[in-house]
């Protein structure tokens, strides 16, 4: 393999990486900005607004049983007392913040 072609590969590798890491932190960060303070900071619904409105931990058997689809549908529209998004964020931020709320479960 030639350097330069080892040095594309390093590159594209590298940049790939910084991709992955920038979405997750963008799930992040829209997770914190939108969906903490009912969700809690690792998705077991302990702040004072997620007790208040009896939302369900990410270990509840309710929440893990939703597949990715069915998760982001819900911050899209709206699932019970949650309010939609559908406007409010991108189709990406849902996605990715939904991706980060799902690790809470691993």
């Amino acid at each position: 393999m030639s350097t330069k072609l080892r040095l594309g590969t390093l590159i594209f590798l590298a940049l790939c990486a910084l991709a992955t890491a920038r979405a997750q932190n963008g799930g992040k960060d829209v997770y914190t900005a939108k969906c903490q303070g009912c969700h809690g900071a690792t998705g077991m619904a302990d702040t004072n607004m997620g007790k208040m409105l009896k939302v369900k931990p990410v270990t509840d058997a309710s929440v893990k049983k939703m597949n990715l689809t069915e998760m982001v549908d819900a911050v899209r529209n709206g699932m019970g007392k949650m309010q939609a998004y559908k406007g409010k964020l991108t189709d990406s931020q849902i996605k990715s913040s939904v991706e980060y709320f799902r690790t809470f479960a691993k």
